[in-house]
């Protein structure tokens, strides 16, 4: 049998830990992301409390800061970018730019909300991931057959060559996981491309004096890595702020493996419910 801290009628949807290992409250993020001028917001795709401590988090920021934020994601790849304009600007009906974007299977219940958030507060909304076809392009062909592409192509990329630490511990687990039957370097490397693309295009768009929101996948940010690391390359003054979510059978501490992951990590039991 499990025995945790909490009393039986106490059931927490989520604690949150600091990088330390420490109980913090939610305004501890709040307060430290005051001077970030990036914050990874590192989900579990199909987590309900993510999607909504991410709304949430978004509401707050936006008013302490007086309106001064920009939203980002992975879920939206960098040549849908003018769907996503023409849409926020109202320039385009909902059901149009529903019907042309390639929108994730859970759009409707867990990214609808931020973007629509983003439309009627005029905050901004960047497509910052690969599109697909290209990252699969690497996976297949290597990371070098990005040069082949047009100069129109290459518009929705960062600039080549794309660098690719594999001694960095994320795309070395990778390397080692790929094996011979799993692509090899390009199973990292076409990781590593998502990582850079969304890398890029948050540091195109760093807001002067505000604070970009960006939304992706855990393991894209996770131990300031991914992201992180290509945003440094780019902009090393960059203030970065991650977050992770994870799940946990015993949520009551914090294991080894995840502490440390981010400044803030969200834990969440494993025995909750998923959007998908």
């Amino acid at each position: 049998m499990l025995f945790t801290s909490f009393r039986p009628s106490e059931k927490p949807a989520y604690i949150i830990y600091d990088k330390e290992g420490k109980k913090v409250e939610y305004e501890k993020i709040l307060k430290k992301a005051k001077k970030a001028d990036v914050i990874l917001f590192g989900e579990l795709h199909d987590n309900p409390i993510a999607h909504w401590l991410e709304l949430e988090f978004t509401k707050d920021l936006f008013q302490q800061s007086k309106g001064k934020v920009i939203l980002g994601a992975e879920m939206f790849e960098s040549d849908n970018q003018l769907l996503l304009n023409e849409y926020l600007s109202g320039a385009i009906r909902q059901k149009n730019f529903e019907d042309e974007v390639r929108l994730w299977p859970n759009y409707k219940t867990d990214y609808k909300p931020l973007l629509e958030f983003a439309k009627e507060n005029n905050t901004g909304f960047v497509a910052t991931n690969i599109p697909r076809r290209y990252a699969s392009m690497v996976f297949h062909k290597g990371l070098n057959s990005l040069a082949s592409l047009s100069d129109e192509a290459k518009r929705f990329l960062p600039p080549l060559p794309i660098e690719v630490d594999l001694e960095l511990p994320g795309y070395k687990a990778l390397l080692d996981m790929s094996g011979d039957g799993h692509g090899g370097v390009n199973f990292p490397h076409a990781q590593a491309v998502k990582d850079a693309t969304m890398g890029h295009f948050i540091s195109k768009n760093l807001l002067k004096g505000g604070h970009f929101i960006h939304f992706n996948g855990a393991y894209h940010s996770d131990n300031f890595e991914g992201i992180a690391w290509y945003i440094q390359q780019e902009k090393p003054k960059t203030k970065i702020m991650a977050i992770s979510v994870v799940t946990q059978e015993d949520i009551s501490t914090i294991s080894e493996e995840n502490q440390g992951k981010a400044d803030f990590i969200i834990c969440v039991p494993e025995s909750m419910t998923r959007t998908y």
